[in-house]
């Protein structure tokens, strides 16, 4: 056995076959091994491993159902004996919306991942640890690690593909996060000192410059978002909100029809499964959000004025002139105005807010004449044809509020806030979702920003993105896609997209009178606390979908060419614009490469929206779908990186190319007589 260990090693060595994996990546482990990899493992420093930077906090190995924490990711590196986490048997897809030929290739992808295990498991543990041991002093030619914090920041730089790159605060974080400090090696800006907070855009304020490389406006595919930290920003939101609330009265106004608006409890079908009722938190219930001041209790209050006290007149043509003066700020009317916008000084906001609150949420009763429904039905046609996101605002002026640099809902605070249903009964807050929040009311946004004053920078810094209140839904069922990309270079940038993705539903059916987290939240580790729910008998119950069954469910609709010509470019055309805002931020590395993966909701027009894009996306299986998935994406990545050098011609399986940049050829400024001629002013 010595003897065969060292030929390999030997062999491994000459052909420049020496790898490291860290984290929970038993395919990725295994796939290499089988091409005659040897794996060479590295000491982890435990204590990097307990403490999580901000900019890497996004970036967490998941465990189970997309969610773990840090001594979970320990134990997965480092488990008992040395042994190395298995893979169980790859299951091939059966759903009834699969073609044959669909089923036959899955077939085919299996027999292939069979035939890479048995060869892979004819060697014992022992024999890899010894070979291990073996190529201790070679510098490994290949690294998967789940952070680049938790390699040998002296190492980092001499391993030649790496599958991270650093400094991705301005792509795959909403606001911005630490940055590094220190001159940039061919690790290309490691991370080894964390500086000042928002040193770097996150996404939320680098598409804010995508006018600088597209003429398109990232309004028409990334909800607006405010950065709260931020006083102009903070001011801009205060402005949205008020004007979506003057938008939303005009839509009820057309849509009030007796006591209750329309559209926002969506009708149920005969065959839904009627989702339980929520429990009515008490003083010290588990249902308030961690770390919420019980003082936030008086928003959830309705007001002195009952739902059937008559509204002040003015309530409609107060709403009808904000709309009158911001098209006019739209058509650029009050470009040479030295004033406050017309829109902030129109109308008594103080006055006006709370009786909207009445109509949207306690069922008021507005009673428009003839005149002002025509002048409302109007109005919302031209500021349709200004506001590419006038059709998923709704009528309820939902906001979503995030922590900057968190992911699968992690922060202090979290569930919805103050939400009341249209009749005027009053819900309670959503079942604790720590780190995000929904909310209708302005109060309840700005004092959740205010609540974080003194705490360090970093820690707890906010942004408000406006909430999707028309998605597409499938069975009366919020769901969301994710999405894979890999990006092979930046400079000049080179992307590829992976044809094959999943959907994640929802636990209890939409509606937006109810903001708890298993109607509004389709990450796995939060729906995961919701399994005993099932929205829908037609829901699977691991509440996964892959791409293929969303196809066959919009040709059941009939739609069967929207997957081709709304969906799939609307995310690629998404992920683009986003990669060429960011791209000056993030540290380019010749010989990295990165697989991420971006969220995106579909509105009921079937247009995409990119909520958010994630490094280091989970790969752990939550069901079937996603087993599968993410073995062949792993599979596949490797093919990519490793298996086209060699073989510009081999198979890279889903992957297609998605953007590759023209190479600009340097200035060359050596050798050149620069001179700067003309005549000095004479004073008069």
């Amino acid at each position: 056995r010595l003897r065969k260990a060292r030929l390999r090693v030997e062999k491994a060595i000459k052909e420049k076959k020496i790898f490291t994996v860290h984290g929970p990546y038993p395919v990725i482990r295994r796939l290499l091994r089988a091409r005659g990899w040897v794996e060479r493992k590295l000491p982890l420093n435990r204590k990097q491993l307990k403490q999580q930077p901000a900019d890497q906090s996004k970036q967490q190995p998941d465990k189970g159902a997309t969610d773990g924490g840090d001594e979970q990711g320990e134990a997965a590196l480092n488990p008992p004996g040395g042994a190395q986490p298995s893979l169980g048997t790859a299951e091939p897809l059966q759903h009834p919306w699969c073609t044959a030929h669909d089923q036959n290739e899955g077939e085919r992808e299996d027999e292939v991942e069979k035939e890479d295990k048995e060869q892979c498991s004819e060697d014992s543990e022992d024999i890899h640890d010894l070979m291990s041991f073996l190529v201790q002093d070679q510098v490994p030619n290949f690294l998967w690690t789940i952070r680049l914090s938790s390699v040998d920041q002296e190492l980092l730089p001499r391993i030649e593909v790496v599958n991270r790159y650093p400094r991705l605060a301005a792509l795959c974080t909403k606001v911005g996060v630490w940055g590094p400090r220190g001159g940039d090696t061919r690790g290309a800006g490691v991370q080894k000192e964390m500086t000042s907070f928002s040193k770097q855009e996150g996404l939320c304020q680098s598409l804010q410059n995508l006018s600088w490389f597209e003429q398109v406006d990232f309004n028409t595919f990334f909800p607006r978002c405010y950065r709260l930290g931020f006083k102009d920003e903070k001011e801009a939101f205060i402005d949205d909100f008020r004007l979506t609330a003057a938008r939303s009265l005009l839509k009820l106004a057309l849509q009030k029809v007796g006591d209750r608006p329309v559209g926002t409890e969506q009708p149920s079908k005969p065959d839904e499964v009627p989702a339980p009722k929520a429990p009515v938190p008490q003083e010290s219930s588990v249902l308030w959000p961690q770390g919420w001041r019980r003082s936030h209790e008086s928003h959830l209050m309705l007001s002195t004025a009952g739902p059937h006290s008559p509204l002040y007149p003015e309530l409609l043509e107060e709403a009808l002139e904000v709309c009158e003066q911001h098209l006019g700020v739209l058509g650029h009317q009050d470009i040479d105005r030295s004033t406050p916008s017309p829109c902030r000084t129109c109308i008594d906001w103080e006055r006006f807010l709370p009786e909207y609150y009445r109509v949207a949420h306690e069922g008021a009763r507005l009673e428009p004449d003839r005149e002002q429904q025509e002048r409302c039905q109007e109005l919302l046609q031209r500021l349709e044809e200004k506001l590419p996101q006038l059709g998923i605002e709704g009528s309820l002026n939902v906001w979503i509020v995030k922590p900057s640099a968190k992911s699968r809902g992690r922060g202090k605070a979290g569930g919805g806030v103050g939400h009341t249903h249209p009749r005027g009964e009053r819900v309670p807050p959503s079942l604790c979702c720590p780190g995000i929040v929904c909310a209708t009311r302005l109060e309840e946004v700005l004092e959740l920003a205010q609540s974080c004053v003194g705490t360090p920078a970093g820690v707890c810094e906010w942004v408000v993105q406006k909430y999707v209140e028309r998605p597409l839904t499938i069975f009366n069922t919020k769901f969301d896609i994710r999405q894979w990309f890999v990006v092979t270079d930046w400079k000049p940038l080179t992307v590829w997209f992976y044809r094959d993705c999943y959907l994640r539903f929802c636990s209890r059916p939409f509606s937006l009178c109810h903001l708890e987290p298993a109607r509004h939240l389709c990450n796995v580790s939060i729906q995961r606390r919701y399994k005993a729910w099932q929205p829908d008998p037609r829901v699977p119950p691991d509440k996964i979908w892959s791409n293929k069954q969303f196809q066959a469910h919009l040709a059941w609709l009939g739609r069967a060419n929207a997957w081709q010509r709304v969906v799939v470019p609307g995310m690629k055309a998404a992920i683009l614009n986003a990669l060429r805002c960011a791209r000056d931020h993030v540290g380019s590395r010749k010989g990295s490469f990165e697989l991420f993966g971006a969220d995106f909701l579909i509105g009921e027009d079937l247009q995409p929206w990119l909520l958010e894009i994630n490094s280091c996306p989970t790969m752990s299986p939550s069901s079937a779908v996603t087993r599968q998935l993410c073995a062949n994406v792993q599979r596949d990545t490797l093919r990519l990186v490793l298996d086209r050098k060699d073989d510009p011609t081999c198979s890279i399986g889903a992957f297609e190319l998605l953007y590759k940049e023209a190479a600009v050829s340097s200035c060359l400024t050596v050798g050149l007589r620069l001179m700067v001629t003309g005549s000095s002013l004479k004073k008069p």
